[in-house]
């Protein structure tokens, strides 16, 4: 983020706190419960979203050289993803070309081939199959037509991108829509994977990513945890397109008060969250980010998987590893055990299918903006605003 637009949103927040306002959506919009519960929203948003939308899969740090790899299947599709020897990004169907079995098991690793362990045919880290044990018995197979089956995949601004479908278009403008300056300047290419996490709960996907939407509840539900080192009910915010910025408020904020602008830094008064559409919220913390992905189950709209991935700067990691881990572990225990347990609550209640709604208020903009941009990717109703 360029220093700039850094000084402009830390004025934000401290002309918030002085005011004692928050950010304000101009009114309230009341989202049905259906939004959590319809097996039939849950269909179309798992055909439109994830199968038929590019997916962010992780950082580029996850594959720090030549011939390393990671896997994933989690929008329906076994994905081998690789960094072949000329350091380029592939992703390929995890599937062999013989008779369907998965190549690769292993969550991350290196390895400059893979070989499927029911007959051992064994490919290439550019997906090329190189070797058939016993080619004479088994009869004629054009090796360059049987290479694992690549999908469309782009590198940008430090994120790994996938298309699930061999015929899909990435769109890096219109994914990043808004953004594309502050992660330049970010340099998140840059960073090392720390490790990750993930929680496999009863709660719908979009209710998953509605706990990172506002700080309406930082008082209130992390009030012995988050509490002590941000202000609640502060938030800057901006919206492009379909995604969006938040930038929570960190009491180290008052130490920028009398300092020079030239030494305002957003990480030391601000917690920057971006939004990319449609599952993705980026947290950018002092010593690293941590990119969290929500995937609905596809057969149950009361569940989801959310994976975190903490990566780290290099120079902060080498400087104090067993704090920066300890931090990253922090987060991710507050976001299962307060968050999302609270999450499933809500989930449980509206199961029931006795109330009818949920009231987004003025003062959780977020929510109004992304409940918005889902509705209307799918040709529904926007939810209206209710002045008051």
């Amino acid at each position: 983020m360029q220093h700039e637009e850094q000084v402009r949103l830390l004025k934000v927040l401290i002309q918030q706190l002085d005011d004692g306002v928050n950010a304000d959506a101009g009114g309230l919009r009341r989202a049905p419960a259906s939004t959590y519960t319809s097996p039939e929203l849950l269909e179309r948003e798992w055909a439109s979203f994830f199968k038929g939308h590019a997916q962010i899969i992780g950082m580029s740090g996850e594959l720090p050289g030549p011939n390393t790899f990671l896997t994933l299947n989690d929008f329906g599709i076994p994905i081998l993803a690789t960094r072949g020897k000329d350091g380029r990004f592939r992703a390929f169907l995890n599937s062999c070309r013989h008779r369907g079995v998965m190549v690769e098991k292993e969550r991350h690793g290196k390895r400059a081939t893979f070989s499927c362990p029911f007959h051992a045919w064994t490919y290439s880290s550019a997906g090329e199959l190189v070797a058939i044990p016993m080619a004479e018995h088994f009869g004629a197979i054009d090796k360059s037509c049987h290479g694992l089956i690549e999908l469309p995949a782009e590198e940008a601004y430090g994120f790994l991108i996938v298309h699930p479908d061999p015929k899909g278009m990435i769109d890096t403008e219109k994914l990043f829509e808004g953004y594309a300056d502050d992660l330049v300047s970010w340099k998140w290419q840059d960073l090392v994977f720390g490790g990750e996490t993930s929680y496999d709960m009863n709660l719908n996907w979009k209710l998953a990513l509605d706990t990172f939407g506002e700080t309406y509840h930082f008082k209130r539900l992390h009030k012995n945890t988050l509490a002590e080192f941000f202000y609640g009910d502060v938030l800057g915010y901006d919206d492009h397109g379909r995604n969006h910025r938040m930038i929570l408020c960190l009491k180290g904020i008052d130490t920028l008060r009398g300092r020079s602008e030239s030494q305002w830094d957003i990480r030391i008064g601000g917690f920057p969250v971006y939004y990319f559409f449609p599952n993705v919220v980026v947290n950018v913390g002092a010593t690293g980010v941590t990119l969290v992905r929500a995937y609905p189950d596809p057969g149950n709209p009361g569940r989801s998987i959310s994976h975190l991935t903490f990566m780290f700067d290099k120079a902060a990691l080498e400087a104090d590893p067993e704090n920066v881990r300890l931090r990253a572990e922090g987060f991710g225990n507050v976001v299962e055990a307060e968050d999302y347990a609270t999450a499933v609550t809500t989930q449980t209640a509206l199961n029931a299918g006795i109330q009818e709604s949920v009231i987004f208020g003025r003062n959780e903009p977020p929510l109004h903006h992304y409940h918005n941009t889902y509705r209307t990717a799918l040709g529904m109703d926007a939810l209206p605003l209710i002045k008051g």
